[in-house]
């Protein structure tokens, strides 16, 4: 049976706010994943929008 406690340590993992692409930390990355499911900040959001490459 899963604890209670394992979940919350992995959720909290989630909501560090530290961008996969770019590593820097930023506000904007909790958002994102709330919104779009994925851990990107406000500018690396705009510029795969741009250039989705």
């Amino acid at each position: 049976m899963i604890e209670d406690n394992d979940i919350l340590e992995e959720d909290l993992k989630d909501l560090d706010n530290i961008c996969d692409e770019c590593k820097n930390e930023d506000e904007s990355v909790s958002q994102n994943l709330i919104l779009t499911g994925f851990k990107i900040c406000k500018s690396c959001r705009v510029s795969k929008t741009i250039f989705p490459i």
